[in-house]
């Protein structure tokens, strides 16, 4: 027996953790290759694109369980939102 097998992955959920582990590999390389400055922006501290990324990906999954805790509808909803406050934090936060 597999030692995650408790864990009934699927296809989607796959596909989650792919996409996350894409995102932070080329995020990771792109700073490698291009160090970036700190910058100010509406976001409360000095952040440099990592920490951007970070902030989007925890304020995301906090929209996901709230959405889930609140309503049994679709997740395309909060998906559609998350990816809008992914791309406003990262070019101006």
């Amino acid at each position: 027996m597999p030692l995650v097998q408790w864990m009934v992955w699927t296809v989607p959920t796959g596909i989650f953790f792919g996409v996350i582990a894409l995102i932070l590999t080329a995020m990771t390389t792109w700073q490698a290759l291009a160090p970036s400055m700190e910058r100010r922006g509406f976001l409360p501290i000095a952040t440099t694109p990592g920490d951007r990324l970070f902030v989007g990906l925890l304020v995301s999954a906090y929209v996901h369980l709230a959405w889930l805790g609140v309503t049994r509808a679709s997740l395309w909803v909060p998906l559609a939102v998350c990816v809008i406050w992914m791309w406003v934090v990262m070019r101006w936060g």
